[in-house]
């Protein structure tokens, strides 16, 4: 019910410069600046944003925010249903599946948006490298979601990554 909520506050979802967002796949940015361009003969309004991590520039045009899942970052309020994300026991047996089979499953997940889905991800990934090797292919997908998930708890939490990833770490240890 609550997740319906947040789908309809990000259709009718705004920003304006300045605005910290988080674009699937690439994380927290900000909205630098609102353009308008001709493409094709049309005038249409573009996002320009900047990815925090990288300062890769993105233009989004701002009638697709909700088809491409721009939204803003989590509410301090809900880090502690992402924490309960990555404490949670994952149900069926993940390691029954071939390297690939999960790998695309995996970026199925990061390409949703939904850091619940990417803690997910984290997680599962997290788990089993202390049970079989990781292939590169999920090594690379583990610290993509890391980077992702604690980019924005940072964000949200305003701390730096080592105090969040110090927190994560103490969730596995508590266990």
């Amino acid at each position: 019910m609550a997740e319906n909520a947040v789908k309809r506050e990000q259709a009718c979802q705004e920003f304006s410069p300045g605005d910290l967002a988080v674009y699937p796949a690439h994380g927290v940015g900000r909205i630098e600046a609102i353009e308008s361009r001709e493409i094709g003969g049309n005038r249409q309004d573009f996002y320009i944003m900047k990815i925090l991590e990288n300062g890769m520039v993105i233009m989004i045009p701002t009638k697709n925010v909700t088809s491409v899942g721009l939204r803003s970052v989590i509410h301090k309020n809900d880090v502690n249903k992402v924490y309960e994300i990555i404490t949670s026991k994952k149900e069926g047996t993940i390691d029954n599946q071939t390297w690939n089979r999960r790998y695309r499953e995996y970026m199925d997940k990061i390409k949703t948006g939904s850091l619940y889905d990417v803690a997910e991800v984290f997680r599962d990934l997290f788990m089993l490298k202390f049970t079989k090797d990781l292939s590169f292919g999920e090594r690379k997908l583990l610290d993509t979601a890391q980077g992702l998930l604690l980019k924005e708890l940072c964000t949200a939490k305003n701390k730096d990554e080592k105090a969040v990833m110090a927190e994560i770490e103490s969730l596995f240890t508590s266990n």
